[in-house]
């Protein structure tokens, strides 16, 4: 039976729930302030990532949390003033990153990451957008012996385990795959299963095109303006007020705002990141992790796109983009990159979850109401598989996996 469903958020995570609730021949809106696919999905490294089975966990060793607290380095960056208020939530992501509770999370993790490719797949295929995608996989580069070998040891554990391939290239095999390196390196691990994706944003619009094909509506509105109606669901777009029978809010980082409306408090957070590209020289042939020093660089339409870790602040915060400087200070030194694209960097935020886990399901108090966001770094990988088991809970059949881990009742 059909139904009528509005989307509230057109990154990658809403776009794809409309787009598969459009092919199931629903009658989708998906509504958002600005267009498909111009926020966080913008600003990712453009990987899919099918070997990230482990989500992130928050770092335990003394000497990391050491370098953390002291501001050092390019992976993590944090406001003073935002701690207080964030602290609460940031002990209980590090007290769920003990090795045992990770490891409890990563069973759940792992079973939509194991769909990230064969999900993505038949939508790129709908959308046309085989151009954007490249399976050549990623690589995790290491600056000493030591650091190389304990990759390569955890990074063979995981293969085993999940049925990943993965190689590992000595400074040579190195230098010989990525030529334009300036210095020796230890080597890397390459994760050969990964895609990548010229552009991650265009990728997003290209979903809503093939969305807008099977008959979806993408409308620029003010989701903070949902209510309750009797019949379901409304909210006010530039074309008017639309309604439908269902709600699902997908809104990444800005979600905790509307559903602290409708009295729910789950523990989010976000981690904001930078972005900058790069041209005039010549970069990686494919995307590269820098292990030591926390950053990718990934080609792309743009130019070579620097991306950077964490850094823990208030989402509306103004932008603080030393993590950027920090990275391509470590970056130039392996690649010339001589010319920044933007006059400034870009800035987004991943919306996280205390346990790393999404929040996908019924909202516990309103019927008809859906959650679909907390997808943390993986929102351009699950997409398409979160999407598809969103779809399946509001038609009420079975379901690509089971969705009890990822409800928001987990929280009590």
């Amino acid at each position: 039976m059909t139904t009528s469903v509005l989307v509230l958020g057109a990154g990658m995570v809403g776009t794809c729930t409309a787009l598969h609730l459009a092919l199931r021949g629903h009658r989708v809106t998906l509504v958002d302030r600005k267009g498909p696919g111009q926020e966080t999905s913008y600003g990712n490294a453009g990987i899919i990532q099918r070997e990230a089975v482990q989500p992130y966990a928050f770092p335990r060793e003394p000497d990391v949390l050491a370098k953390m607290l002291l501001g050092q380095g390019a992976a993590l960056h944090y406001h003073w003033g935002a701690l207080p208020a964030l602290a609460p939530r940031l002990l209980r992501y590090w007290c769920n990153s003990h090795p045992e509770r990770h490891a409890a999370a990563t069973r759940h993790y792992a079973r939509l990451i194991e769909h990230a490719l064969s999900e993505h797949e038949p939508l790129i295929r709908a959308a046309g957008a085989e151009d954007l995608v490249r399976q050549v996989g990623y690589r995790v580069v290491y600056r000493d012996a030591r650091a190389l070998q304990q990759g390569a040891d955890e990074a063979r554990a995981v293969a085993q385990a999940y049925g990943l391939r993965h190689a590992v290239l000595d400074a040579q095999a190195l230098a010989q795959a990525e030529p334009a390196l300036r210095m020796p390196l230890a080597g890397a691990v390459h994760w050969l299963d990964p895609w990548v994706v010229s552009d991650p944003g265009e990728l997003v619009q290209r979903y809503a095109q093939a969305l807008e094909r099977a008959g979806g509506v993408i409308a620029q509105g003010d989701a903070t303006t949902l209510r309750a109606t009797a019949r379901g669901w409304a909210v006010r777009t530039q074309a008017g007020e639309v309604d439908a029978e269902h709600a699902v809010v997908a809104l990444g980082p800005w979600s905790e705002t509307l559903i602290r409306r409708f009295g729910y408090r789950l523990p989010l957070f976000v981690k904001r990141g930078y972005h900058r590209h790069y041209r005039g020289g010549e970069g990686p042939r494919i995307p590269l992790l820098d292990e030591a020093g926390g950053y990718v660089l990934a080609p792309m339409r743009r130019g070579v796109r620097l991306t950077t870790g964490a850094e823990f602040a208030f989402v509306d915060a103004p932008p603080t983009p030393v993590q950027v400087d920090r990275a391509y200070a470590q970056a130039r030194r392996l690649f010339d990159l001589p010319e920044p694209v933007e006059a400034q960097p870009w800035m987004g935020a991943r919306p996280c979850t205390v346990d790393m886990l999404p929040v996908i399901g019924p909202a516990p108090r309103h019927a008809r109401l859906w959650f679909n966001f907390g997808h943390a770094h993986q929102g351009f990988t699950l997409g398409p598989v979160s999407g598809r088991l969103m779809a399946e809970l509001i038609e009420g059949g079975p379901t690509v996996v089971d969705p009890a881990p990822y409800a928001s009742t987990r929280f009590g």
